[in-house]
């Protein structure tokens, strides 16, 4: 799990650093001094304008960035026990762990507040969100101690009060990540589902890719594969009921 947080990192940090003045939802910020790029799943940090958001066992950090070469801790917030991924979208920040997934809203960046969370079996706990949905995807490994894989999908139109909506079984998914209206997830090979087929949290099936992967890196058009033997790169197109995904390179390890 290190090894593979580690190759997330740099990969986050190399998008950060070709990146410029783009949110980690991908809208501008007029008011954002420092270039944002977006991360995986997996990640466990996270840039909104002038502030950096970190994670680690317990807690939840807050460093400002008005001076980028000299960033100072402003906060600590404490969250729970065997947290494992950040992911940020707009004014909120989803915390997955083992036992759950955290809701907490920056409209304060500097004192982020507890708004939700919502308890699971113990597993590893990607998150990923839009507006109104939370995908949530449990998988079993030696180091979650479970034998639970799925994908769960939570209504969150009311940050306070997360609803479960539906699951689907899945082989064993890691990493997972959104373009338009579709998801796409690492399983024992990237699957893609179209998360707009019903209004009760339901997915279908679109199409996969014969690739192993434990994170999925969307940034605009491009798809960005992590695993554990390279980095693979496709190009992403929708429109209307219609998704393609093509080959661009591979990066062996």
């Amino acid at each position: 799990m290190k090894r593979i947080n580690i190759i997330v990192q740099i990969i986050v940090l190399s998008l950060l650093m070709i990146s410029c003045g783009e949110n980690m939802d991908g809208s501008s910020d007029a008011n954002s001094t420092v270039g944002v790029g977006q991360g995986g799943s997996l990640a466990t940090f996270a840039i909104k304008g002038d502030y950096l958001y970190t994670v680690d066992y317990e807690q939840l950090k807050v460093f400002s960035l008005q001076n980028p070469d000299k960033p100072v801790l402003i906060n600590n917030k404490w969250v729970g026990f065997e947290i494992e991924t950040l992911f940020s979208y707009k004014e909120f920040l989803y915390i997955g762990s083992r036992s759950g997934m955290f809701i907490f809203s920056v409209e304060d960046p500097e004192n982020p507040r507890n708004r939700s969370s919502v308890q699971h079996f113990t597993a590893c706990d990607p998150v990923v969100a839009n507006d109104t949905l939370a995908f949530v995807t449990l998988h079993s490994n030696s180091w979650c101690g479970n034998n639970i894989n799925q994908l769960e999908v939570y209504d969150i139109k009311d940050a306070d009060n997360p609803v479960l909506l539906n699951t689907r079984g899945l082989s064993q998914p890691k990493g997972l990540g959104l373009y338009d209206n579709y998801l796409i997830v690492c399983d024992d090979e990237i699957k893609i589902f179209d998360i707009n087929s019903s209004e009760n949290g339901g997915v279908t099936f679109v199409t996969s890719l014969d690739k192993e992967a434990f994170d999925v890196i969307i940034q605009n058009d491009l798809l960005i594969a992590v695993g554990e033997d390279g980095v693979y790169q496709y190009s992403l197109s929708a429109s209307d009921d219609t998704f393609t995904v093509g080959y661009l390179s591979t990066i062996d390890f």
